[in-house]
This record gives structure tokens, C-alpha cells and sequence, in this order.
């Protein structure tokens, strides 16, 4: 069995602030499965579609944070994003106050739903946005959990244009140790990747940390800026 490098959700996974602002996305279903969708605006989505599939934290793509940030991709940087909702309406903020939540059957239930989904979702994206459309597979997450080595090993197995980078803060299910172990992967499999550390942060600031906190405030925005930056180098 591969060993474990980001461990499975903790806590500080469940934890946040929610941010203030009003989404400009809408839902729909794509293969009967909710999803969040923002569009680029129109003096920025000219030539081929980008796409950005965004895969969220437990608090689910209509989470007003997730939204947020997806309406951020969308308009700065002229992609069409796309929010699988792979919770069907039920993410984790719903349960937060809730007394007696069995927070592990959520998880397993998630995390089985949500196998079944993806698949068949992925697959009507592919056939719903065309051929015009342009797939790369540049991908970036933060704060990560549930990795194994496998995981970094394989990342070349896809194509030579399979590139990630890393938006990391302090105390994380991915910690120190692990990290350089994936990093030393990434190396040996000479892997394009580009890794981010950001001191005074926990986990989940990139999605949800205290915006009255500039330290925190700016390593949010900061991740979000170096993502887009990330996406744009090989989208281009």
C-alpha cells in the first residue's frame, strides 16, 4: 500500500469563515448533477473556451466562499468554471450547528456518492462543451488531503503537460515532512510543478480564512492570483 503523505480531513477541514459578497454564477445540472457555473465575461472569452473544473473543499461549490472564488477565476482571467456539486445539495456547512452529526457517515457517504458522479459528470462536460473547447491538464489544489505517494508518482502518467502546484499554509494535513517527500517525487519523475508555503495561515485559508486578517487576507488572494497565473502559463 502506497504510504500516506496528506491524511484524511481533521478538524481544522470543517472550520472557516464565510466572506460577503454576491455571486454572479448560476446552477445547473450537467448529467443530473448540480453544478455551479460561472462565465467569463464577454470582453475576456475571446478565442477557444478555457475550462477550469473546480473541485471544492467539503463545504461544497455552492458554498458563497466557493462561488466567490470560481466568480474570480471566471472574470479575471476569462475561463468558463464549472462547480460539481458531488455533495447533491448537502456540504458540510448545513451541519455544522447540528447536534449529533455523525460527521464519519457524511464523509463516507460523500466520498461514495460522489465516485459514482464524477465519472459520468466529466464525461457529459467533454461532450457538452466540444471539441472547440480546451482541455489541459494543469491542475493546482490547497491544502490537500487524502494523498498518497501514488498519487505524485502517477502525475507524470498522464501527459507531459500534467503540471499541479501547491498552495500550502501551517498546521495542514499535508505537513513539512510529507511535503518534501512529494516534492522529492515530483523530482525524480521530473515533474513541471510549482509548490507555495505561506507562514501565519492555517488549513483551509484559501477558501475560508478571516478576511479581517491581512496576513490571512493577502495569502488568500495571493494563491488565487498564482493559480490563475499557473492555469494561464499553459492554457495560453
Amino acid at each position: 500500500m502506497s504510504p500516506v503523505l496528506a491524511d484524511p480531513p481533521g478538524d481544522c477541514c470543517f472550520k472557516g469563515v464565510k466572506h460577503a459578497g454576491t455571486p454572479v454564477g448560476k446552477s445547473i445540472e450537467i448529467a443530473g448533477v448540480p453544478t455551479y457555473i460561472s462565465e467569463p465575461t464577454s470582453h475576456i472569452a475571446d478565442g477557444p473556451k478555457k475550462i477550469i473544473l473546480y473541485l471544492s473543499d467539503v463545504f461544497g461549490p455552492f458554498f458563497l466562499n466557493n462561488q466567490l472564488i470560481q466568480d474570480y477565476f471566471a472574470g479575471h482571467a476569462g475561463y468558463l468554471v464549472l462547480g460539481i456539486d458531488y455533495f447533491f445539495g448537502d456540504g458540510i456547512y448545513l451541519h455544522l450547528d447540528q447536534e449529533g452529526f455523525d460527521r464519519e457517515a457524511w464523509i463516507a457517504n460523500a466520498r461514495e456518492k460522489s465516485r459514482e458522479a464524477f465519472p459520468r459528470w466529466l464525461e457529459a462536460v467533454r461532450t457538452t462543451y466540444g471539441t472547440d473547447a480546451k482541455y489541459f491538464t494543469v491542475a493546482a489544489f490547497a491544502h490537500p488531503a487524502w494523498l498518497n505517494e501514488d498519487h505524485f508518482k502517477n502525475i507524470t502518467n498522464f501527459t507531459t503537460k500534467d503540471n499541479r502546484t501547491f498552495a500550502l499554509g501551517l498546521r495542514s494535513t499535508f505537513p513539512l515532512e510529507s511535503r518534501r517527500r512529494a516534492e522529492d517525487i515530483l523530482m525524480e519523475t521530473k515533474a513541471t510543478y510549482h509548490i507555495s508555503v505561506f507562514s501565519g495561515v492555517l488549513h483551509g485559508f484559501a477558501t475560508r480564512c478571516n478576511l479581517e486578517i491581512e496576513n490571512e487576507r493577502w495569502a488568500k488572494e495571493e494563491a488565487a492570483r498564482q493559480i490563475i497565473g499557473w492555469f494561464t502559463r499553459f492554457s495560453s
